[in-house]
């Protein structure tokens, strides 16, 4: 059972809502996507050292991706909250005065290269500079959250709302809320001893598709995740890391990645016409840059949970069983690059062949 309402089950006013988060979020995937993957890479270029390209066994399911922190990726942390998340929950999601978006509070860092010029208008959406400002605030610590303005009732508003919001909700508390929605456990996380408890935390992270014990923003993504299904609303979060090279994108529809790929000039003719169209098309709408004789693009990768990793039909208790798999490898498509909108992702199997 979903945690959130569907359409059909929404107000008019919320399918309003629910229809314009959406179009914002369309846009924010474009931007993340520049960002994570683009941007890293001029940087790389930029300092003349290699990219470091995601090899196709690290996008697999339970793949183990090499523990290596690279200086030029960008890293972040983003929350984008379809409604306002309440007070009540500021326990473990620590969204304050004190880290408010504010000229006060953004004067305060020094990490950031604000000015005395400051804008408030720049926080919301709807500004044409939001989204220099928010580039500006994506290398800071910790997450940026994103949500709906709770002073504009009448109106779908959002807004960047605080900086600088730490998750604090123990991994052990959001593996143990996860096998409980699955029926895996009835109380508590120790209800069946050590040991499964602690494969409980190993599928928690095999859920959401990031190695066990990852480094900081993923860890925080997942429980981040894991703990806005307590709030009736679609969340979106996005993560990006040094060591996974990728855009991590969880949402109500699971978990996406995006990375970037290489192809030789035969590969790339050979997937434009596959998709009927001319090489200097697809060269002008996919290709972010080349490299020698290889072109560069997006590659996503959109995962799907197994039975193991939904509640079970007839509502009963089960036992974990570590040797299956909770993801799998749903659809594969080459990205066109970022704000291209006349060209659709390209299906492609990459990660098997």
């Amino acid at each position: 059972m979903a945690f959130w309402s569907v359409r059909e089950e929404l107000s008019q006013v919320n399918r309003l809502r629910r229809s314009y988060y959406e179009l914002l979020r369309d846009e924010f995937d474009q931007f993340m996507i520049e960002y994570a993957l683009s941007n890293s890479y001029q940087k790389f270029k930029a300092a003349k050292i290699p990219y470091p390209f995601v090899e196709k066994r690290e996008l697999k399911p339970r793949a183990i991706i090499p523990g290596v922190e690279y200086e030029y990726q960008n890293t972040f942390l983003v929350i984008f909250v379809e409604d306002t998340i309440p007070a009540a929950h500021k326990k473990y999601i620590r969204f304050y005065n004190v880290n408010k978006i504010t000229k006060t509070n953004l004067l305060q860092t020094q990490k950031l290269p604000l000015s005395e010029k400051f804008d408030r208008s720049q926080k919301s959406i709807e500004s044409v500079h939001f989204f220099d400002f928010f580039e500006d605030l994506l290398p800071v610590d910790y997450a940026l959250l994103i949500q709906r303005d709770p002073t504009t009732p009448s109106k779908n508003r959002y807004s960047l709302s605080h900086f600088h919001v730490r998750i604090d909700w123990p991994i052990a508390d959001a593996a143990e809320n996860m096998a409980q929605n699955l029926r895996y456990i009835s109380k508590n996380l120790y209800e069946k001893g050590d040991k499964y408890a602690e494969n409980v935390q190993k599928k928690f992270f095999e859920y959401y598709g990031v190695p066990v014990m990852s480094g900081g923003r993923r860890t925080a993504a997942i429980v981040a995740a894991q703990y806005l299904k307590r709030i009736p609303c679609i969340s979106t979060i996005y993560a990006g890391s040094s060591e996974s090279r990728a855009l991590i994108r969880i949402s109500e529809r699971g978990v996406t990645k995006a990375v970037l790929v290489k192809f030789n000039d035969q590969e790339l003719a050979e997937i434009s016409e596959n998709h009927n169209l001319a090489l200097g098309t697809f060269k002008k709408n996919y290709v972010i840059d080349r490299e020698g004789k290889n072109s560069i693009c997006a590659f996503q990768a959109i995962y799907d949970y197994t039975d193991h990793a939904r509640p079970p039909e007839d509502g009963k208790m089960r036992e974990i069983n570590q040797d299956y798999s909770w993801l799998t490898v749903g659809t594969q498509h080459l990205l066109p690059k970022p704000n291209h909108r006349r060209y659709p992702p390209l299906p492609l199997n990459l990660i098997y062949t």
